[in-house]
Formats: structure tokens, C-alpha cells, sequence
């Protein structure tokens, strides 16, 4: 095989892609994100003994954040970009070594001493040092349930040093995770950094919620239009709030109308943006949509982060990318310099010369509904659940694809009973937020927090809801998850929740591929996950709390 890749929900014959991506990787994309990984493995060495010194590197933990989620899926296609990414990682790494490589005892990992600056040898140790070389199949899956745990803290991590919230305990836990990946260890130890991963995982996720909320305000009820104006535009998908904010500020007054698209969205909720006159509204629905839609929206598009999918040549002079996101061809727009904005006037300037967005729909939604807003409506909520308007709560957050299977989720939205809310977060409301499936006394029946990291906010709501009912378990709440998941910021959602005790969480539309039957069924026997069944059969079983 010529590459081997199981991270997603939609990876070939959910055993893994061995030619090409199903998302559109190359074969020698993957291998690079492989040798990549290799390389955080060996700076995470040296890191782990700089802060067992005491002394955190905060310039490599940083590094190997960013390098982390360039690998996720759907985030960066451009070898170029892996091939500088690498070079830079082996000289962080060669850096620390010079520092602490003499306190290190005992034989060294691999990783912490392969060199090479040819371009050739990158790709042949790449094909040496990929997921299959670990034989052990159950090891294999735990480590790679690990490593893929940590691209999803690494996005979320990323995302908040942006704004200027970093934790360096988070740093140090991801370079002791890496290195965990290098040592035999018994499946015991294995299973507790696994768990350790959905703790740093629930951390970085209250880090990013902290950034965000600091920065921008706290998300509020908010109606987002979905029709288009009379003006230019530009289109803005993926998940960085700080880009957002930037082209906001660089479009104030140009005539040009921006528009959130896929899970930029929510950023129609918070109270900062609204003050841009310009700040339309939401253009499409989730990322697999795109090439469709990117076409009719005629203007430029900025990609922030993931989910970019291969480029079609109709709009791929029109399309750019910026921060972790890449692909081949495609302009990208640079890092912003230190105390500087990001320049984003190029795209300014082509939005002038586009042509309007073509309409696709009409309409409204209606969004924002993180845990500050929830619990401002804690009151009315909990008179509907005590006088049983309101008598089960369903989590359907995560991720949207395009397998036909993903339609269960909105079989499922459309046949809950009616005295049911739905709380989401992530692309996979697209399946279900435009159905009409109306309020309870006032509360919609779709309550939509935001992003996929914004889950942080639906697991505050559950802890806060379990302290109103004065229940000892969370498991006893009105509550059950049923969730959709296609990339690794899902999966250490998944892990996040099982630290907080979770139980019974219903996954689909398939079980992770990486997932071995010995580490499923220690999952199934400590937290009861299963995969989701018929619509009515879950129905019936989550409205009976199984």
C-alpha cells in the first residue's frame, strides 16, 4: 500500500485509505503528516526532560500544537508546507537536544535522533515510520486513539493562543502523550493516558471557551439571515474567530458584505461582530457542500482553519487559505507578525471585481445558546421540565459528512417527540437546524451552542443541570448523546466526555476504524458506548433513558 490513513468517519471501507484519501489526500501528503508526527514524537523527548528540570519549552510546545493540527483532516494538502514544517521541526528539536540531550539516560527513540535535509529521504523514512509500524494491533489503536485525541486538543489550543490564552500545562501533557507513544507500556497505562487526553481535553476546551468569551462577549440569542444583499462579498468558513474579527475591521466601509459559512456560523452569536453593519449573515450549510456552493457564492472565500476540501478550477482563483489550512495551488495568506493584523487586502480588493453572491435560500436561524445564554434561561427551563413540557434533553453534536447514513440524524431530529430539545454544536446541526420543528413554550426545540469545540459549553450545561436537579450522577439527568463524528476534534469531544463520566453515548454513523475490538470492548464495558441502531429503536430507547 502507498499510504495508510484511518483517522476520519469516512476512511475506505472503514478499515482505512491504503491509495488516496477519501477526503482527497495524496498518498504523499499522508506520509508526510506521518514523518511529521514522527518528528513532535522526538521534540517531545527533549521537551518532557526540559520540564521534568523545570523548564518549559513554550516555543516547541507552541510547534508542535500548530504542526498537530495541520495533520487533522481536511486542514492542509500542500507538501510544500509539510516539507518546510518538518525541516523547522527537526531544528526545534536538534535546539533542545543541544540543551538536554547529555541528561537523557538510556537508548533514545528513533525519533529523537533520525536527521536528514534531503527531500527524498523525508519521503522514505516517511513510508518506515507511518501507523502501520506498530504491528500490535491493540497497541496500534490506543496510541492512535491517543495521537488522535491530541490533534483535536492541538486545534482547540491553537485557537485560543491565538487570542493570547495559553496554558503551558497543556503543552507539557501533549509532549508527555507523544513521548507515552514511544515507550512499552502495559495496556493499563495505555488506557489512563487515553483518559488523561480527555481531561486536557475538557481544560483546553474551557481555555478556548474562556479566550473566546474574554475576547468577544458571550454568544446570545441571535436570528442569522440566510438570503444575500446587493453587494459584493466575502465568504468566510472554518473556525478562527480572531481572522474573522480582522476581516471585519479591514472591510469596514469598502461596501463589501461578509458572510460566516459551515462552522464559521456561530460567529453570528457573539456581540462584537454584531456592531459591523456589513456582517450579513450565513451563506450554505456544512463543509462537504462547499465546491456547490463556493461557486454560486461567486466572491472570495477565506478558509481559517479546516474544513477545506480539494479545490475545483471554477473558483480556485478565488479561494485562499490561512493559518494551519493549505492546499496545493491555492493562495495563502501569511501569519500576522507580532503586535500586526493579518493582510487581507488582496482578497479585499478581489471581492470588488466579483460578482454578487447568487441566493441559494432565504430565511432565518436561530443560534446562540452556549452556557452563559442557556443558564440565563435556566429558570424557564427547568419549570418546563418539572411540569414535563420539556422531557428529555437530546445531544446531537459533532460532525456533519456526506454519507448517506448521516441522514439518521435528521430521521431522528424530525421524529423526536415533541416535548424533546435538541442541544448541538459542530457542523452536524446542518443535518436538522433548518427543519421547523418549533419551540416549547417559547424555547426552541434546537438549541445550538456553536462550534465543535463550543460541546465545552453543553457538557457546563449538563454539570449545571445536574447540580439544579441535586443528582450525584450525570448519568441520571434527562439527558442522552447521540452523537456524529468524521474528524479528531470530535474524538477528543468523545474523550472529554467520558472524563466527566458520561455514560451510554450512542456513535455514529459508524465506530472509528481505529478503534481494535479488544479497546472497544474495554470502551463498551466502562462507558457503554454503542453505535446508533434504527431511528425508532433509539428514539424509543433514549425517551426510556437507555
Amino acid at each position: 500500500m502507498s499510504m495508510f490513513c484511518f483517522q476520519c468517519q469516512e476512511t475506505a471501507k472503514n478499515e482505512g485509505c491504503t491509495i488516496a484519501g477519501v477526503c482527497g489526500k495524496k498518498a504523499d501528503t499522508a506520509n508526510l503528516q506521518d514523518l511529521l508526527i514522527f518528528v513532535l514524537r522526538g521534540i517531545s523527548i527533549y521537551g518532557e526532560k526540559a520540564r521534568e528540570l523545570g523548564e518549559l519549552e513554550k516555543k516547541a510546545g507552541l510547534f508542535i500544537t500548530q504542526s498537530l493540527f495541520s495533520t487533522i483532516t481536511n486542514a492542509n494538502f500542500d507538501n510544500e508546507r509539510f516539507i518546510v514544517q518538518i525541516k523547522e521541526g527537526l531544528k526545534i528539536r536538534d535546539e533542545l537536544k543541544a540543551k538536554y540531550g547529555d541528561k537523557i539516560e538510556g537508548k533514545l527513540h528513533d525519533s529523537a535522533v533520525w536527521f536528514s535535509d534531503d527531500v527524498d529521504e523525508f519521503h522514505k523514512k516517511a513510508a518506515e515510520v507511518g501507523v502501520l509500524s506498530q504491528k500490535n494491533e491493540d497497541v496500534r489503536s490506543l496510541r492512535e486513539l491517543l495521537i488522535i485525541g491530541l490533534k483535536g486538543i492541538a486545534a482547540y489550543a491553537d485557537h485560543a493562543a491565538i487570542l493570547g490564552f495559553e496554558d503551558e500545562k497543556i503543552y507539557a501533557f501533549i509532549m508527555e502523550a507523544l513521548v507515552s507513544t514511544t515507550k512499552d507500556l502495559s495496556v493499563d497505562e495505555m488506557v489512563a493516558m487515553v483518559m488523561k487526553c480527555g481531561e486536557y481535553a475538557v481544560n483546553t476546551m474551557a481555555l478556548l471557551d474562556k479566550a473566546n468569551t474574554s475576547t468577544y462577549g458571550n454568544p446570545e440569542i441571535t436570528k442569522v439571515n440566510l438570503g444575500v444583499r446587493n453587494n459584493s462579498g466575502i465568504l468566510i468558513s472554518g473556525h478562527d474567530l480572531k481572522d474573522m474579527e480582522e476581516l471585519l475591521k479591514q472591510t469596514e466601509g469598502t461596501g463589501i458584505d461578509v458572510y460566516t459559512h459551515s462552522e464559521m456560523l456561530p460567529a453570528n452569536y457573539y456581540p462584537a461582530f454584531k456592531k459591523y453593519e456589513h456582517f450579513v449573515g450565513n451563506y450554505g450549510n456544512s463543509w462537504w457542500h462547499q465546491n456547490k456552493e463556493f461557486e454560486s457564492f461567486n466572491g472570495p472565500i477565506l478558509m481559517t482553519t479546516n474544513c477545506i476540501i480539494p479545490v475545483k478550477d471554477s473558483y480556485k482563483d478565488r479561494i485562499f487559505t490561512t493559518g494551519m489550512a493549505g492546499y496545493p495551488g491555492v493562495k495563502h495568506i501569511a501569519d500576522r507578525e507580532e503586535g500586526k493584523t493579518k493582510d487581507f487586502s488582496e482578497i479585499i480588493e478581489l471581492a470588488k471585481k466579483c460578482d454578487l453572491p447568487t441566493e441559494i435560500e432565504k430565511g432565518e436561524l436561530i443560534g446562540g445558546f452556549a452556557h452563559n445564554q442557556f443558564l440565563a434561561l435556566a429558570d424557564k427551563i427547568m419549570d418546563a421540565v418539572k411540569s414535563g413540557a420539556i422531557k428529555r434533553f437530546i445531544v446531537m453534536a459533532g460532525c456533519d459528512g456526506r454519507q448517506k447514513g448521516r441522514n439518521y440524524y435528521t430521521e431522528v431530529a424530525e421524529q423526536l417527540p415533541k416535548d424533546t430539545i435538541i442541544m448541538t454544536a459542530g457542523c452536524a446541526k446542518y443535518r436538522y437546524n433548518k427543519l421547523n420543528l418549533g419551540d416549547i413554550e417559547g424555547i426552541p426545540r434546537v438549541l445550538d451552542a456553536g462550534q465543535c469545540n463550543d460541546c465545552y459549553s453543553l457538557a457546563v450545561i449538563a454539570l449545571k443541570l445536574k447540580e439544579v436537579f441535586e443528582l450525584d450522577d450525570i448519568n441520571d439527568l434527562p439527558i442522552s448523546f447521540d452523537i456524529a463524528w468524521y474528524e479528531q476534534k470530535a474524538v477528543a469531544v468523545l474523550l472529554a466526555l467520558l472524563h466527566l463520566g458520561v455514560k451510554g453515548i450512542r456513535l455514529g454513523p459508524t465506530l472509528p476504524a481505529f478503534i481494535s475490538p479488544n479497546v472497544l470492548k474495554v470502551l463498551v464495558e466502562n462507558f457503554n458506548i454503542k453505535p446508533i441502531g434504527t431511528v425508532q429503536e433509539d428514539i424509543e430507547a433514549m425517551m426510556a433513558g437507555k
